[in-house]
């Protein structure tokens, strides 16, 4: 046996570089990658039914096959040798690279229990089959796999006798064979290291285009990133679609590319890269293995229900091009949550998709009402994840468009929104523990944060550790009830739920709350053991300063405490000392030339103006705006020339070349004063 592989190569280091764990598999590799295999892996391969095995012709592509038999036919007489009881049929393009010497990736795999372990090693003939002797050996992912139940329809090994069809280009039957397939299998190759993978997703995963090229997502994994790595290296796939009711195979060889950055990968749910495959030889033969497989009920894997697919992924990136502008909505459903908080479900209701959004962000919306001469605009939380696939707001009545709203808004109706927006956002790959803390309507985005908790825990298995703190007033107005408790068991213990009632009458502790009263530093003191948290805080105004300003005073870092800050409950913050000010421009103190480049308009801005869109709606105009604080970036405005400032920095985000214009003002000038242009 030759020299000790490294546990990484130059293209798997490259992406785990990329993916920026290229320190923690580092250390994962030293621990699981063997140059031998475990008991449990020899006594796994013994019980299968079949293996799939990845080898490379004499013309240096890549091909994978099934190779089948009555389970032991697979037997590892010690820990670094697999023998193998079959061969691949003379038909099967995969034969010609079963050959002294040559190396081999194997891929067992159960598909009746989604159990798989994978070993690529290097071969040598023996008897009716071969052996393999072991370089690397590693446990695999079991995620993604559909459960199957297997059968054989005649004796495996039996001589292929069936028509042989070999093209160079995709037929119909064969896109028909992808775009149905919720499975397939791919060897690939470094140098002289070749590996058998499997991948999953919903039926129609891969997307066939006209021209034969294959688009597929990969999925959140055990970021070894051996498939991808060796198509970083080189370049080449070779592909295996099984239609497990006939027992047809299509198999391919082809040039493959890994693409890292593209809209389609922020578009496609769950997508982290994508990579693409383009067949230069394709070989389709109709009942060619012994096996069938019928799928078991409830087989579809849970991993691969919480991704998307490729009419959604569209719909998003028609979405997208419609960012900037009103788009109807249909009103789906109407969930009444508790006493005081009624629910509308959004669809898109213009042929195009959902813009995804950040779980704690708010939708734009815009209602005429009866008696206004012009639209209002409101900002109302989204109170689901980014992949519940449709839009929520939660509503309380307070205030003359959410009175509306609940008045008068029907199943059926239609309103407009816009993109969503804000920075209260939560990142669910942070380790440090969350705690979120609402009271009333605040729920909103952090029933938001959860359901993204508990979707990005189920999809990469990890689970950031999180105390949910909730207050209502009583039991009658604490919303979400059951959905609470259905996240709660979905975490499996990553989350904590702490309810309190101000007025517990009717209520029974333990079963309706936990703790009567109200939210303030000595419960969470009572509540949270000693350690270094995230705190998200939504609430009313007097609440979510109250909290912020005890955290404070508990030397809880300024940057650690996250607020929803837009409209009314904006949050006077007490930056931290070793934390640098940013200094912003001084207001003008000389008159200042505006155009309003849109509507041919100009205006003469002095310092007793107040803001540019005051000096809009004074010019007659009446551009777009809801808070006039800054916080909700309705008012977001492109600057084509010219500089503004802000009197008090706002708390919306805004990209470059765009001001908030329900505070900006003209920043003062040295010398010449330049006339400021607007896109208004």
């Amino acid at each position: 046996m030759g020299e000790k592989l490294p546990v990484w190569h130059a293209g798997e280091l490259a992406l785990q570089q990329q993916a920026g764990v290229a320190e923690r598999m580092a250390e994962v590799g030293q621990r699981v990658i063997r140059d031998y295999m475990p008991d449990q892996h020899r006594d796994f391969y013994a019980q299968l039914p079949f293996i799939v095995l990845g080898s490379v012709d004499k013309q240096g592509d890549a091909w994978a096959t099934l190779l089948e038999g009555q389970p032991g036919f697979i037997f590892s007489p010690n820990a670094t040798m697999l023998d193998i009881e079959a061969y691949p049929d003379a038909s099967d393009p995969a034969a010609e690279g079963i050959a002294d010497g040559a190396p081999v990736g194997l891929l067992g795999i159960e598909l009746h229990t989604r159990r798989r372990n994978r070993m690529n090693g290097v071969l040598s003939a023996i008897g009716g089959g071969f052996r393999v002797q072991v370089m690397q050996s590693f446990g695999n992912c079991p995620r993604y796999i559909q459960l199957r139940d297997f059968r054989f329809a005649h004796l495996p090994g039996e001589p292929f006798h069936g028509e042989v069809e070999e093209m160079t280009t995709l037929d119909e039957a064969a896109h028909t064979t992808i775009n149905n397939a919720d499975a397939f299998y791919v060897a690939t190759y470094a140098e002289q290291q070749v590996d058998a993978s499997h991948r999953g997703g919903k039926p129609g995963f891969v997307r066939v285009s006209d021209d034969g090229l294959l688009t597929i997502p990969d999925f959140n994994g055990n970021l070894f990133f051996s498939t991808l790595g060796n198509i970083h290296q080189n370049g080449k796939a070779g592909l295996l679609f099984v239609d497990y009711r006939s027992g047809d195979t299509l198999q391919m060889t082809g040039d493959a590319s890994v693409i890292l950055d593209a809209p389609e990968i922020a578009a496609f749910q769950g997508a982290e890269r994508l990579w693409t495959f383009r067949a230069r030889r394709i070989v389709r033969r109709r009942a060619a293995l012994a096996l069938r497989w019928q799928t078991a009920p409830d087989g579809v894997s849970p991993a691969s229900e919480i991704t998307g697919d490729w009419q959604s992924a569209a719909e998003r990136l028609r979405a997208s091009e419609l960012a900037q502008r009103w788009r109807p909505f249909k009103v789906t459903k109407i969930i009444d949550e508790s006493a005081s908080i009624r629910s509308f479900h959004l669809m898109p209701d213009d042929g195009a998709g959902l813009l995804p959004h950040q779980a704690g962000q708010h939708l734009p919306i815009r209602v005429q009402l009866p008696d206004t001469e012009k639209p209002l605009i409101r900002h109302y939380t989204l109170s689901v994840a980014p992949s519940d696939g449709f839009y929520r707001i939660s509503v309380k009545r307070d205030g003359v468009v959410s009175r509306y709203l609940l008045d008068h808004l029907r199943v059926g109706d239609q309103i407009e929104t816009r993109a969503p927006a804000g920075d209260f956002i939560i990142d669910a790959q942070e380790t440090r523990p969350a705690v979120l803390i609402a009271a009333g309507v605040g729920i909103t985005p952090m029933l938001a944060m959860l359901r993204h908790l508990v979707y990005e825990g189920r999809r990469k298995q990890r689970m950031r550790p999180t105390y949910f703190i909730q207050s209502a007033r009583s039991k009658a107005e604490r919303p979400f009830v059951r959905e609470l408790d259905a996240l709660l068991a979905a975490a499996q213990g990553a989350f904590k739920l702490v309810r309190v009632l101000s007025q517990t009458d009717e209520a029974e502790q333990g079963f309706d709350y936990d703790i009567a009263g109200r939210i303030d530093m000595a419960l969470l003191s009572q509540m949270l053991p000693f350690n270094d948290y995230d705190f998200y805080l939504c609430g009313p105004p007097q609440f979510t300063q109250a909290m912020y300003d005890g955290l404070r005073s508990y030397n809880i870092a300024d940057k650690r405490i996250h607020a929803e800050a837009f409209g009314p409950s904006s949050l006077q913050r007490h930056e931290d000392a070793a934390e640098p000010k940013t200094q912003l421009p001084p207001v003008s103190t000389s008159d200042v030339p505006i155009k309003f480049m849109t509507s041919l308009k100009e205006a003469r801005w002095t310092p007793q103006s107040g803001s540019l869109l005051e000096l809009a709606e004074a010019r007659g105009l009446s551009p777009e705006y809801s808070c006039r604080e800054g916080h909700c970036g309705s008012c977001k405005t492109r600057l084509i020339k010219g500089a503004v400032t802000y009197p008090t920095a706002p708390t919306a985000s805004v990209a470059e070349g765009e001001i908030l214009i329900c505070c900006a003002q003209p920043a003062q000038q040295n010398g010449d004063i330049e006339p400021i242009l607007l896109e208004i």
